[in-house]
């Protein structure tokens, strides 16, 4: 059996490492599956996903010209699944018909809002601030 990339195939787990899988491949080689070709999801331990001869489906990525071998098992589990399950890439649609929240106010006046506002936030974090810090009341000190 040939290695292509692109072809996904079976192996067996062969060794576990902190960064990734050796996979074994038909043939006798051996592949790396990278931790984060994993699972969709993030991966702090692979060995709560994989266990030594285990018995997994790969997507084989790319094969340097030293003969290492980069395999994917999420992404050869997204080919398996059918296309109802995946999520749309496609973006929502928006109506822009729609007026915003905001109601029909100018540039001038939505600017004017967003800066009062703004400065009704920074007060109050300021007050908040200063009440943690013990301050509030200050003692000034002239210097001659």
């Amino acid at each position: 059996m040939l290695i292509e990339v692109g072809k996904v195939v079976e192996g067996k787990v062969s060794g576990i490492t902190g960064f990734g899988a050796f996979i074994q491949l038909p043939e006798g080689k051996t592949g790396l599956v990278h931790i984060s070709e994993v699972a969709v999801e993030y991966v702090k331990n692979i060995r709560d996903y994989l266990k030594e001869n285990q018995v997994v489906k790969v997507k084989i990525l790319s094969v340097d010209g030293n003969g290492k071998i980069s395999l994917s098992i999420k992404k050869a589990v997204e080919n398996n699944t059918p296309k109802a399950n995946k999520p749309s890439s496609r973006p929502v649609d928006v109506d822009w018909s729609k007026k915003d929240r905001a109601g029909s106010l100018s540039f001038e006046d939505k600017l004017s809002k967003f800066k009062q506002d703004s400065d009704e936030r920074m007060s109050d974090l300021k007050r908040n601030m200063e009440s943690k810090r013990g301050g509030g009341y200050r003692k000034s000190v002239n210097i001659y």
